[in-house]
């Protein structure tokens, strides 16, 4: 993709039954009758795991010696529905969230980094409540959402990358290759992020032949994936003609550390840039066109690259960035869920169809495996099963590609 479709992209999986929530304006409810919730650097203690629908706040106290932040995340633990962060060493600061019925979790993060620490099952009983303020409102919790989802993605990111990249240096290739689709994983519901940023993406993730193609160095995850899968004598790379071999040699210990070393400072530079008003500004300014239109161009990833194989030539590990992508597509949807449906008739239908749409393709991506369990090789699937995968994203992107439209009207 090209940085022009930017923060068209949007990040992951499943559309939880809620309202869009986020950090609103301390209430009544904040003020008198939250939960307690106490941050550690081993745990994450809330005073109830249950609560009823509509406004529900969490007073964080932040009892460890390093800045954390809570979550509040939907039933799949991806989505975000509400989160506190900066919460500095001896301080508190308030969450509060309008929830849907529903199971949920809540999760801590000191150091801001990582997959958490205290991750605990949320209920919320009750009735439903209706979407209620200004239009304008509710738009901008959608993309504050969207926002905090990128920044926990690439907080999960970097140490991710840290620890791969410190087996592939070290000669540990087992470890390494058993890491790398999944980690992966976190960058590609958030791909197109980096993408904004000029070179970074092609740093982090070009193929040989596009970084040939281009004229660039070819560092990233990819340089490294070459060299834990080393090609046959005779194969050919993803262009199909140039042969595997030619200007290219299995990297020596010291090369490998600068492979490694690289990725980590280009993730890093990743990491930052989410973390700035830049990110923010920018965002803001695309509002939820860009996020409707991220469902859009994260499905198109699948289709350009994914589906033929072509991602991870020498890996074979294409069905995980392929679910990752259909994970963010389906998160960027579910944000701009509620106000497609609430444009009449009209609306609902697009609604009706598109999530009939995720639901046919995760099942058909089911067949193969899972992220958890492990997807089977790209080279297993028949030219039937990519049939279908064709088929199935077609017939998604059909009613997706109105989706930004129903949304403005």
């Amino acid at each position: 993709m090209t940085p022009t479709r930017l923060l068209a992209a949007a990040a992951v999986a499943g559309a939880a039954a809620l309202v869009l929530s986020g950090c609103v304006a301390k209430t009544d409810a904040a003020a008198s009758g939250a939960l307690t919730v106490t941050s550690t650097d081993d745990g994450c203690a809330v005073s109830s795991a249950s609560a009823p629908s509509g406004t529900v706040a969490f007073d964080v106290s932040n009892k460890s010696d390093q800045v954390t932040e809570f979550y509040l995340l939907a039933s799949d633990g991806l989505r975000i529905v509400g989160e506190v962060e900066n919460i500095a060493p001896g301080a508190s600061r308030n969450l509060t969230v309008v929830a849907q019925p529903g199971d949920y979790f809540t999760l801590c993060k000191p150091g801001m980094v990582g997959d958490g620490v205290g991750k605990a099952s949320f209920s919320v009983t009750g009735d439903a409540v209706a979407v209620e303020g200004p239009d304008a409102e509710q738009k901008q919790k959608a993309v504050d959402l969207y926002a905090a989802f990128v920044k926990d993605q690439v907080g999960q990111l970097l140490p991710a990358v840290k620890t791969f990249t410190a087996a592939y240096e070290s000669g540990d290739d087992a470890a390494a290759k058993e890491q790398f689709p999944r980690v992966r994983a976190y960058y590609e519901r958030i791909e197109p992020i980096a993408e904004a940023l000029g070179d970074l993406d092609p740093r982090i993730d070009y193929r040989e032949v596009d970084a040939v193609a281009e004229g660039l160095d070819w560092t990233g995850f990819h340089r490294i994936e070459k060299d834990l899968w080393v090609p046959a004598q005779d194969a050919l790379n993803a262009d199909g003609e140039t042969p595997a071999w030619k200007d290219w040699t299995p990297s020596t210990p010291d090369e490998r550390k600068t492979h490694g070393d690289k990725l980590v400072s280009d993730v890093q530079e990743l990491y930052d840039y989410v973390h700035g008003d830049e990110f923010t500004q920018a965002l803001d300014a695309q509002g939820v066109a860009g996020i409707s239109n991220g469902a859009i161009a994260l499905l198109d990833e699948v289709a350009s690259g994914k589906i033929s194989g072509e991602e991870d030539w020498w890996s074979g590990t294409d069905l995980y960035d392929f679910a990752a992508n259909v994970e963010g597509s389906k998160m960027a949807f579910s944000l701009v869920r509620d106000f497609a449906e609430s444009k009449g008739d009209k609306g609902a239908e697009l609604v009706t169809k598109i999530d009939k749409g995720y639901a046919d393709l995760e099942a058909a991506l089911a067949a193969h495996g899972s992220a958890d369990a492990g997807f089977v090789p790209y080279s297993q699937l028949t030219e039937a099963d990519k049939r279908q995968f064709t088929d199935l994203i077609n017939a998604l992107a059909e009613p997706l590609s109105q989706l930004t439209v129903t949304v403005l009207e």
